[in-house]
């Protein structure tokens, strides 16, 4: 039998001492939600530092042949029956001094452990190797990735360099600043100390609202002197740019790229220093996670907790809601059930994953999906028994749920705003999830879940001239308005409004149980989609003349899962946002199948596609100036606002503004609206019209055919393939006019399709005044009963609010399902 000590000699090339810089993973498995409280602890790979539970470790030595672990397990500790209750001294929670918040204590062990065999040698012990022993205690010392990256997020804005850095004067008064041992020059504080950068000064930081922290010494200090950078001492180490500077005049953590030098000034030598307080931005993070949210949103109903297989919850990070109820939402459709759950194990993503799984979208989509769907994580939290101290335990209403860390951290790793912990629009996240998707299953179609939700929409716009034109887009979402002058309670309506304006004459308030509020039918809001709709000053091609024309939309498929947007959010006079209050009427079966485009009929003559000969000048559309107006008021750039009002066919200021916000970066986006339109016109024209001719038999638009002979050096069959290709290029995302027959448009026919008529299955409900603050609740129906997923806590629903929703989720019925079904 091999020695335990010579096997680990014999592997100790693949062991590694991390630098500073390293991402260190030891909170949680990379593949699935272990962590070292789980039954078989934690194993950090000691060449990688990524880590892994008891099951997934074998699969990463296959993958790598890394042999050797640190294993780390976390063990509840028994707190004796007769353990004295703390007198609190100070109006907190869980400080030193504050009120005992019965959190559980745990005891960790380390060992060293050797694949393939687990060998097992302990840790600490002098007979290990130096450079293992070097190794662990730094990996045991640093900061886990999985909180840097937490933390990193929590910082909304990115630190900005001081402007008092550079020239930053600094005293020569021989002060030496020992590594340890510091003290606040004006008390007896010993933490939360911060060095002045100018004179050495140890002082301590602001008081907190809770009685903790310092006794604002530091900042009488620069009020005193106007000295204006200051660090924490204990967030200074190695990783320089961790460390806490704070900037009295700018009044916010700053950068400062001297920092190395204006700490040596006094002695300090960084690299040998180790981290003993969290960061200002480490400390706001806690007090928000930390913060009991269901005790302040006590719903006042008992909730039926529900576990197992699907019912797992999500951790708030912090902010974090619009993300966990739609993808609670998104992992109960079949498409990504059996995509991330039913069809990868996790062995197989992490096969497919690159060096760092931890980056990898597929990887991340399949250990929620396992995470979630498993009933591996969903049990009863349990806590210490509040009526008497003992070390009894009973269970709570609510599971601990799983931190879907590391999946937000890929998902927005390309959006700056959900890469923050700041509330989001969940309409905007559901879009931007479905966008990376796809990405990622790109070229592979049939694997795409994201697919099960997209469809095509066609715009029919009928001109004066009695000619018609169609555009076509796709979509993952329908966005309804809301139209209040459908609401089927007008007469209550009416009485409500004449009893709140005697009470406000009267001085008295409106109670909420006495508002009546506006209920419109979803079937208003989908007929409103399709009504007729007059677009005013439109350019007809038939004409050469600005004229009325009349738009009408339909779908040219129907998805597997239709999404419904209910247009809550809308701009009142003067720019405000405000949110409607309205509820809206929503049965569990709608059927849409009257709201199919017919397409190119025949008889129909289309509108020319422009004006031939050296005429390109007269064809360039005319944007509508009363919007250009209403958004050069607003601020916005006059040939942007132009640019705007002509991409959404004049069809109002919301539309222009919307299409203005989502294009202000593009690279065109300052380029004459005549050159735009010239460039357009001879970038299409520029190819064999024989060629153009040949495509068009095949069933493809004139502008597509264009665009991919252009793309394909005039090559037929390159040019077939550029189509197939590229399906996006075939749709429009603005309002250029295309005018083929639905049935030959290629991008509809790779489409999920079938009939019209959907059972709802899921519903997100936002409460608070706007998108980007409140927050976001999920209903499912789920086994035939509706569920609630609100974060970490699941349960059975008691009262689905059908009528409030923000994003509802409805499911394509079969021939063959029932409604019950």
């Amino acid at each position: 039998m091999v020695d335990p000590m010579e096997l680990l000699r014999s592997n100790l090339s693949r062991v590694r001492i991390p630098e500073p810089t390293n991402r260190i993973y030891k909170q949680e498995c990379c593949l699935s939600f272990d962590t070292p409280r789980s039954e078989g602890g934690l194993f950090i790979d000691m060449n990688t530092f990524l880590a892994f539970g008891k099951h997934s470790v074998a699969w990463n030595y296959e993958k790598t042949g890394n042999p050797v672990y640190l294993h780390i397990k976390q063990t509840k500790k028994v707190v004796p029956e007769d353990r004295p209750l703390k007198k609190p001294t100070l109006l907190a929670i869980g400080v030193d001094g504050g009120f005992d918040n019965n959190e559980p204590e745990y005891e960790e062990t380390h060992n060293i452990i050797i694949l393939p065999d687990y060998v097992t040698l302990p840790f600490p012990s002098v007979e290990l190797p130096e450079k293992v022993r070097l190794a662990v205690d730094a990996i045991l010392m640093a900061e886990g990735a999985e909180r840097k990256e937490q933390v990193a997020a929590w910082v909304a804005d990115k630190k900005q360099r001081s402007a008092y850095a550079m020239n930053l004067q600094q005293i020569d008064n021989g002060v030496i600043v020992p590594p340890s041992g510091w003290k606040c020059t004006k008390c007896d504080k010993r933490d939360n100390l911060w060095l002045n950068l100018t004179d050495g000064m140890i002082l301590c930081g602001r008081k907190n609202w809770d009685g903790t922290g310092g006794n604002d010494h530091a900042i009488q200090h620069y009020k005193e002197t106007g000295y204006p950078l200051a660090v924490k001492l204990g967030t200074v180490t190695a990783d320089l740019e961790a460390a806490d500077v704070f900037s009295y005049p700018e009044d916010e953590g700053v950068l400062d790229p001297l920092l190395a030098e204006h700490l040596s000034h006094f002695g300090i030598d960084f690299s040998s220093l180790q981290k003993t307080e969290m960061t200002t931005a480490e400390r706001e993070l806690d007090q928000n996670t930390n913060f009991d949210w269901d005790r302040i949103q006590e719903s006042g109903q008992e909730v039926e907790p529900i576990f197992g297989p699907g019912y797992t919850g999500l951790v708030n990070l912090g902010n974090s809601c619009y993300m966990a109820a739609t993808m609670q939402v998104v992992y109960s459709t079949r498409s990504f059930h059996s995509r991330y759950y039913t069809n990868q194990s996790l062995k197989m993503a992490f096969e497919m994953a690159p060096a760092d799984p931890t980056v990898d979208l597929n990887m991340q989509l399949t250990k929620l999906a396992h995470g979630l769907l498993s009933g591996k994580y969903s049990i009863p939290a349990l806590e210490k028994d509040d009526t008497a101290n003992a070390a009894t335990t009973t269970a709570r209403t609510k599971q601990e749920g799983i931190p879907p860390r590391m999946f937000k951290a890929v998902i927005a790793a390309s959006h700056p705003e959900f890469s923050t912990m700041r509330q989001q629009d969940a309409l905007e996240f559901f879009l931007h999830f479905v966008d990376q998707v796809e990405r990622a299953n790109a070229g592979k179609p049939e694997l795409d879940p994201a697919r099960s939700f997209k469809f095509g929409i066609e715009d029919r716009i009928l001109c004066s001239s009695g000619k018609v034109t169609y555009n076509r887009r796709l979509d993952y979402i329908l966005s309804l308005i809301i139209p209040l002058h459908e609401a089927t309670n007008k007469d209550e309506l009416e009485a409500f409004h004449k009893f709140k304006a005697e009470k406000i004459s009267e001085g008295m308030e409106v109670f909420s149980n006495e508002i009546v509020r506006p209920r419109v039918p979803l079937e208003a809001c989908l007929a409103n989609f399709s009504a007729p709709e007059e677009i005013h000053d439109f350019y007809s091609t038939a004409l050469k003349a600005k004229t009325t024309a009349i738009k009408t939309a339909g779908l040219t498929s129907f998805p597997d899962y239709l999404v419904l947007h209910m247009r809550k959010f809308v701009m009142e006079e003067g720019w405000v946002p405000k949110k409607l209050d309205v509820y809206i009427d929503v049965p569990d079966i709608i059927d849409i199948s009257h709201m199919r485009s017919l397409g190119h009929q025949l008889g129909e003559e289309l509108l020319p596609d422009g004006v031939p000969g050296g005429e390109v000048e007269s064809n360039i559309p005319v944007p509508n100036e009363d919007i250009v107006s209403q958004l050069v008021s607003m601020g916005f750039n006059h040939l942007h606002c132009q640019k705007a009002a002509i991409k959404t066919s004049n069809a109002g200021v919301e539309e222009a503004m919307n299409w203005l916000l989502s294009h202000m970066d593009d690279p065109d986006i300052d380029f004459p609206i005549s050159q735009e339109a010239q460039g357009a016109e001879a970038f299409l024209s520029s190819v064999d019209q024989s060629k153009v001719d040949i495509l068009i038999s095949f069933g493809f638009t004139e502008e597509i055919a264009r665009k991919a002979l252009k793309a394909s050096g005039s090559d037929i069959e390159k040019a077939t393939d550029w189509i197939f290709n590229n399906p996006e290029a075939s749709v429009s995302s603005d309002m250029d006019a295309t005018t083929s027959n639905t049935a030959s448009d290629p991008t509809s026919a790779e489409l999920p399709d079938g009939g019209g008529r959907y059972r709802l299955i899921g519903i997100v409900s936002h409460i608070g005044t706007s998108t980007q603050c409140g927050h976001y609740v999920a209903h499912i129906l789920k086994d035939g009963r509706w569920v609630i997923f609100n974060d970490d806590k699941v349960g059975a629903s008691v009262n689905p609010p059908k009528d409030m929703g923000y994003l509802y989720f409805f499911e394509r019925l079969n021939s063959g399902d029932t409604p019950e079904g």
